[in-house]
């Protein structure tokens, strides 16, 4: 009550100061700091004022924080809690961090009590009464950059010092920087062994289980279950050949939903005493694991299994096997070997050259050496510059990287890759429901969307259902951001995957109610027109086409797209010299919105503008009519609107083989000098509701950069040719014929009334 007093008098008082400039900190040095700020602050709180409450008490506790007033902080802080909590799932976790932080700071300086001592009695108090599942989702706010915080301070100080003074909301953010970087710095030290203590009184955690394999190796796993739990439990489990905190605090997660949580690692990670290997066996570890589970004293024989990217893959060689514990699979952003990665359009990508080093030194991961950007993209360069085959990567890179030149031996989708995940009939033996998650940024939405079209072809009454909307490879296995690269998405469009598993486990292994968003098989969000849809297959996405025709313009850089073919006879003819090595960009675009369009290599083709707002919803397909002088090439189309702003929405994209267009598994190389032509279809889906005004765009570029394989159109293995190969240059005659077939959505017509 006291505290509260002395709130209402200090709000009072507040109220009626004045506001004014405040004398600049002198310098960033962190005695300087430690005695500036807190002065700052006291002089702030003698001319704020504020009428809205959650913001002053919000600016309150800060201060308060930093001049000392702990037990008026902890007042502030419990008093904004109810007002910020109106709308948010985690009750009474609202800025708790700085609660328990201020009440470990109260007794210290009232009692003496060393501070780690305090903070755990503050810690346990607080974060003990929380239940399982909010004290889990409250853990990301002991995840923190103390070092960016600090970078934050010294900048916004630095800005301050140039103009001496600085006005009270300047002066206000200070101390939050100041009070952020101060009370972070304190709990960092401690919290992981505040929370493995948590953990240990919640849950009993089992880690480094080693699980024998039929074939004699072993597969490292951990366990996590709550220790409230009185009956046997349905497992939630993962494989993932990423050693990382994320394999604890995962299992963690699902035991906080009332389920046994089971990460595993690839064969010959974490503590299993084999060399790793990507993805050769992956499927029969992730049975083997999943036989040991349903075997355990603590297991109802129910297992479903999640996770994103490389673990969406080992769900999927794991349904290849099938085993009767395991009752769903919810890949997100899943990769699929021979199709996404290493090579695209069996066109092979030089960012996962680096990758099978990343997972394969040790038992955990090399950091250091995967994320040497600068290290990577000289390489890139060197190669590329250099004409060597691509097969020579490795020589010029002076180390050995075995896997990738094993993966360099297949570049169709041959039966090395074939073992690893379903193959046609294989698909068909998927009974089990599956829950896709992708996006329409994401780089894996490919094998997503060939996961998803195998399994229907196979299976057509397959019990799999497919969420996609604007989300990139993060967002489509987390949690959605607000904005992704330079697009903001609509509020409806907003997903948190992590919600959603445990909703579709409980669905599932608990026979709950099927989450609320999965209304049909196939759901997706309409960007810009913010609603979702629902169609129970890929061909109720859509119920109209658009075809568009590639025309030469009769002059400059940027061709049509005409509703109507050219006149018989039109070409346009494109040359590319390969002996020329100068940088050119990836032809895969970044930014979701920008103010250009690069067709280096290519040419740009733009529609008239739109007489009427339309959905283009699906995948976009079309024919190129051609004579080339080669027997092969890579090329790329991509897929824009043009905004009547100027604007180009990025919306789906294209890399292929020209010798593998409609069959992965054979190279059928073309015939120089002959008329032919490549019917292709983009694995891409996107959906936006284009408005009056807009125009399309198509990009259609032959690939030649330094990011990828360089097809030069011998016919040989195309990671055997290099500069010499290249002599002559491709030329290409792209014939009138060449469309593109745009996926429309058009509601239907009213139905009519009744007489």
């Amino acid at each position: 009550m006291r505290h509260l007093l002395c709130l209402s008098l200090l709000v009072s008082t507040l109220v009626h100061a004045q506001p004014r400039d405040f004398a600049a900190p002198a310098s960033t040095t962190t005695e300087e700091l430690d005695r500036a700020l807190p002065a700052l602050a006291r002089e702030v709180m003698a001319t704020y004022q504020e009428q809205d409450p959650g913001t002053r008490l919000g600016h309150l506790f800060r201060l308060q924080l930093t001049t000392g007033d702990f037990g008026g902080a902890v007042a502030s802080i419990q008093a904004l809690r109810p007002l910020r909590e109106t709308n948010v799932p985690l009750k009474g976790t609202t800025f708790l961090q700085y609660e328990i932080h201020a009440k470990a700071r109260l007794e210290q300086a009232t009692h003496g009590t060393p501070y780690a001592k305090a903070l755990r009695a503050a810690f346990q108090e607080s974060f003990g009464a929380l239940d399982d599942r909010t004290a889990q989702q409250a853990t990301g706010m002991f995840r923190f950059d103390l070092e960016r915080a600090r970078t934050d301070l010294e900048t916004a100080v630095e800005g301050a010092r140039k103009s001496g003074r600085v006005t009270q909301p300047q002066a206000l953010d200070l101390v939050r920087l100041y009070q952020v970087h101060r009370a972070y710095q304190a709990l960092l030290a401690e919290s992981e062994r505040l929370w493995a203590e948590d953990d240990a009184r919640r849950y009993v955690i089992e880690k480094d289980v080693l699980v024998p394999t039929p074939d004699g190796a072993s597969v490292s796993v951990i366990v996590v279950r709550p220790r409230k739990a009185t009956d046997r439990l349905p497992t939630v489990m993962s494989l993932t050949i990423y050693v990382n905190a994320f394999n604890l605090s995962d299992a963690v997660r699902s035991a906080a939903h009332g389920y046994a949580g089971v990460t595993a690692n690839s064969r010959g990670k974490r503590n299993s005493p084999q060399e790793p290997v990507p993805f050769e066996h992956d499927g029969a570890d992730a049975i083997a694991v999943i036989d040991w589970v349903s075997r355990q004293p603590w297991s109802d024989g129910q297992v479903g299994m999640f996770g994103g990217s490389y673990e969406g893959f080992t769900q999927w060689s794991a349904a290849k096997r099938g085993h009767p514990a395991l009752k769903t699979i919810m890949p997100s952003v899943p990769v699929a070997p021979g199709i996404d990665v290493p090579m695209q359009g069996n066109v092979f990508q030089n960012f996962f050259y680096k990758w099978p080093r990343y997972v394969t030194l040790d038992k955990g991961l090399a950091d250091a050496d995967y994320f040497d950007r600068a290290r990577w993209d000289a390489l890139d360069e060197r190669w590329y510059t250099s004409g060597e085959p691509y097969r020579a990567m490795e020589k010029l890179d002076g180390r050995p990287n075995p896997f990738f030149q094993r993966w360099l031996k297949h570049p169709t989708y041959d039966a090395y890759w074939r073992k690893m995940i379903p193959y046609r009939d294989e698909f068909a033996r998927v009974r089990i429901p599956v829950l896709t998650t992708t996006g329409y940024y994401d780089g894996c939405s490919l094998s997503a969307m060939y996961y998803l079209t195998e399994h229907l072809k196979y299976a057509k009454e397959a019990n799999h259902t497919f969420v996609i909307g604007p989300y990139d490879h993060v967002g489509g296995q987390h949690v959605s951001s607000d904005e992704l690269r330079g697009y903001r998405i609509d509020p409806v469009a907003r997903l948190d995957v992590e919600a959603l598993r445990y909703q579709w486990m409980d669905h599932v292994l608990r026979k709950g109610p099927r989450p609320a968003l999965l209304e049909d098989r196939i759901n997706y969000q309409v960007m810009g027109a913010n609603t979702w849809r629902h169609a129970h297959d890929l061909g109720g996405v859509s119920n109209d086409s658009l075809t568009l025709y590639l025309a030469p313009a009769a002059s400059g850089d940027t061709h049509l797209l005409t509703a109507r073919p050219p006149a018989p006879g039109t070409a346009l003819r494109q040359r590319v010299d390969f002996k020329e090595r100068s940088p050119g960009g990836h032809y895969e675009p970044w930014n979701i919105v920008d103010t250009t369009v690069a067709a280096h290599n290519g040419f740009a083709f733009v529609s008239e503008p739109l007489p009427a707002p339309v959905e283009l919803s699906g995948l976009f397909s079309g024919r190129l009519d051609f004579i080339s002088n080669k027997k092969d090439f890579d090329f790329s189309v991509v897929l824009y609107e043009r905004t009547a702003k100027g604007e180009y929405v990025y919306l789906s994209y294209l890399l292929n083989r020209a010798s593998h267009v409609g069959d992965r598994t054979r190279r059928r190389l073309l015939v120089p000098g002959k008329k032919q032509s490549l019917s292709f279809q983009s694995g891409r889906m996107t959906s936006r509701k284009l408005e009056t005004g807009s125009q399309l765009v198509i990009v259609l570029a032959i690939n030649k950069h330094a990011q990828s394989q360089l097809n030069l159109g011998t016919g040989k293995d195309v990671s055997d040719e290099s500069i010499a190969d290249a002599k002559v240059p491709l030329d290409i005659s792209w014939l009138g014929g060449s469309r593109v077939v745009l996926p429309l959505w058009r509601e239907p017509p009213p139905a009519p009334a009744a007489p």
